[in-house]
């Protein structure tokens, strides 16, 4: 473990702006004028006066894994750190904060580059979502895409709004209006015409830029909401999903929250995991699954989906679940009778969350019950039926029914929890490849 290096002696984040000196007000002047070592991007410190007469030092890349030591070379030295905008936006202030702590570091923000934007386009911030492509796939806008929404993109460079414009093309939302802010708050600044993403057509612009976006789904697009229970159809699968409203009442169980990371067991199609990470942005899921065909084709659900974040380990529970962070909560939709699977997850779920576990069988229906028998929780069968055609008449076609085992783990890691409102969501709900997994065919999500 890299030990934590001392503070410096002070350490000062400021923020500039594409107009550069002229924009710095005079707090973050005088703090960059004092400053022994000024550190930034080379397009940053080419924006300081002679008058800053400390040391520059040029970020290496990757920045990330370089904040610790080179905060560390200049120990007891008075540094100042350039920012674009606001750092504490998707900026460098994050970074420097987790490792010095927040008292340690001083930060002076600029406005940023979605506050100008939003005064220039008259939007109510507050009702703006911001989707930041900086060094992260272009597939996550795919999350955010619902009709009637103003979306402000951070751009990686010139090429990324031509590449949101072919997303949203091919996602659906090729009616959606597009606008270029480059350079914002600089005496160049350009805000280009409208134009629909399906219309795009201009060149790459200055590489300082955010994309507006006002989302138009296209006719026959289908409705995709923030609920859990996506339509079938918006996955690739081979039978092995856990049907739409099975689905809905699972994560409904399952209860994502913001920042809490899910194993999915099993992963199949992926749908589980898919829909945990959708219910917010921070939410972080691992989905392991045997075979190599189904572990590409939950890749590929995801990227579609917007969750492109999502980690796919290919490999037999519960021996691929060695090394894998602590989760807050767990699915097992598949493998139940694999020897040890349960305990192995019950032993690394985080005290106060949550384990649900699902079978259409009657073997691992068995062992849903000695697990109830052991550490509590609620066994609930959960039957769906649709209709269908009868003749001229209509009637009902039942589903295999799902057994669900839910249960929460005590807070302070003591078995014999109060249970969770058992819902379910296990796969071939439909009645179709309702393997539990015990002949090593996983069957989830």
């Amino acid at each position: 473990m890299t030990p934590r290096p001392l503070p410096p002696r002070s350490v000062t984040v400021v923020g500039i702006g594409a107009d550069g000196w002229p924009g710095v007000p005079d707090a973050s002047r005088a703090a960059l004028r004092d400053a022994e070592v000024v550190i930034g991007g080379p397009r940053q410190l080419d924006l300081l006066p002679p008058e800053c007469g400390g040391e520059r030092v040029a970020w290496p890349s990757p920045l990330r894994p370089a904040v610790p030591g080179l905060l560390a070379a200049h120990t007891g030295r008075r540094v100042a750190v350039l920012a674009s905008g606001d750092p504490m936006f998707y900026g460098i202030g994050r970074a420097l904060t987790e490792v010095l702590g927040a008292g340690a570091v001083h930060v002076l923000p600029h406005p940023s580059s979605v506050s100008y934007a939003a005064a220039r386009l008259g939007w109510p911030l507050e009702d703006v979502e911001v989707v930041t492509l900086v060094g992260r796939p272009a597939d996550r806008l795919a999350a955010a895409l619902h009709h009637g929404r103003r979306l402000l993109v951070l751009s990686a460079d010139a090429t990324t709004p031509a590449t949101v414009a072919a997303l949203l093309s091919d996602r659906g939302f090729g009616p959606s209006g597009m606008r270029v802010l480059e350079r914002l708050g600089a005496p160049e600044e350009h805000v280009t015409d409208a134009s629909s993403a399906d219309d795009w057509a201009r060149p790459p612009g200055d590489p300082l830029n955010v994309v507006a976006v006002e989302c138009r789904r296209a006719p026959g697009t289908p409705h995709l909401g923030t609920a859990p229970g996506l339509p079938d159809d918006a996955y690739e699968h081979d039978g092995q999903l856990t049907k739409r409203h099975v689905r809905a009442a699972t994560l409904g169980v399952l209860a994502p929250a913001p920042g809490e990371l899910l194993w999915d067991i099993g992963g199949g199609s992926g749908s589980i995991a898919v829909e945990w990470m959708r219910a917010h942005p921070s939410c972080r899921a691992v989905t392991v699954e045997r075979d190599p065909e189904r572990a590409a084709r939950i890749t590929r659900n995801a990227g579609r989906l917007g969750v492109p974040g999502l980690r796919v380990v290919t490999g037999q529970a519960p021996g691929a679940l060695d090394g894998l962070p602590s989760p807050d909560a767990v699915f097992v939709g598949g493998g139940l009778t694999a020897p040890g699977l349960l305990d192995a997850c019950w032993d690394a779920l985080a005290p106060g969350g949550r384990l649900v576990a699902n079978t259409v069988t009657l073997e691992s229906e068995a062992l849903l019950a000695d697990a109830r028998r052991r550490h509590g929780g609620e066994l609930v069968r959960l039957a769906v039926a649709h209709a269908v055609p009868v003749g001229d008449f209509t009637g009902w076609r039942q589903a295999m029914p799902v057994t669900q085992w839910a249960v929460r783990k005590a807070d302070d890691g003591i078995d014999g929890t109060d249970g969770i409102d058992g819902t379910d969501g296990s796969d071939g709900t439909d009645g179709s490849d309702g393997s539990d997994g015990s002949d090593g065919t996983p069957c989830t999500s």
